[in-house]
């Protein structure tokens, strides 16, 4: 029954970020009742990781709902079956010489481009959500992203360990399940920005997002035979990063078929 309410949920709240302002703040109060009712119920213990990159940009029309959707499911984690990780990639192709995405970096656009040689897709575009390396579709559709996070949910993942010691990080990586070669990855995201989007007749559009993507990076490799790798990584901040608002996520991708065998996160506050 819970899942047929929350779909139900889901649904509602991608037809009303349609409609306007308004309807998105009717049908978040409409979540939260929701979620706090669903809460009540005992939570799935050890409920495996699930990794949401949305693909957005500061200037894209489209991308204001997608962007709500990965917050949404960051902030809510509405799902009994996963627990959501999520990265926002701002991609720059969409820049102009005079109305640059600050967020943005010609290495998203890359990963992105990765994505759509895997998926078969003639071109990129925003906003595009990829759940775990395995599927595709448009960020502001709900129903696609909660069937692609449940199918997810259902693949075996391998165990990462994040310690902390200052800003230094021990990671132990165990328990992958049979691939190919692999990279590790870390990735550094911060939650709490914002964008004022300035449009015609002088008007300004607040837009805010969840989990972007500051800094991206290999921290090593896994061969087809190898199971466990432990790996110390030093955390370096840039002086425009809020050290409150990030987290460091590492995850484990195959190198061919892009996809995710296990991802973990800790908070740096």
């Amino acid at each position: 029954m819970r899942h047929f309410l929350l779909l139900g949920f889901l649904v509602v709240f991608s037809v009303f970020l349609a409609a306007g302002s308004h309807g998105e703040m009717a049908t978040s109060a409409e979540l939260r009742i929701q979620l706090k009712q669903s809460s009540k119920q005992p939570e799935k213990q050890n409920k495996p990781p699930v990794l949401i990159e949305l693909y957005t940009a500061e200037r894209c029309p489209s991308c204001p709902p997608a962007d709500k959707n990965l917050a949404f499911f960051e902030k809510e984690q509405p799902f009994q079956q996963a627990e959501i990780i999520t990265l926002s990639l701002h991609v720059d192709y969409s820049n102009f010489d005079t109305r640059k995405d600050k967020f943005s970096s010609p290495i998203f656009s890359r990963r992105q481009d990765i994505y759509a040689q895997k998926f078969r897709i003639g071109s990129i575009f925003t906003p595009q959500m990829v759940v775990d390396g395995e599927f595709q579709f448009a960020g502001g559709n709900l129903e696609k992203a909660q069937k692609a996070i449940i199918e997810a949910a259902k693949m075996q993942k391998a165990k990462i360990e994040i310690v902390r010691a200052e800003d230094k990080f021990n990671i132990k990586i165990s328990e992958l399940p049979k691939h190919e070669n692999t990279t590790v990855f870390l990735a550094i995201a911060e939650d709490g920005l914002a964008s004022n989007i300035f449009g015609a007749e002088n008007t300004i559009e607040r837009r805010e997002y969840t989990s972007v993507l500051r800094e991206l990076k290999s921290l090593g490799m896994l061969g087809a035979q190898q199971n466990n790798l432990e790996i110390e990584a030093i955390m370096q901040y840039q002086p425009n990063w809020k050290k409150e608002n990030l987290k460091l996520i590492v995850f484990v991708q195959e190198n061919l078929s892009r996809k995710i065998l296990g991802v973990s996160r800790i908070n740096l506050s």
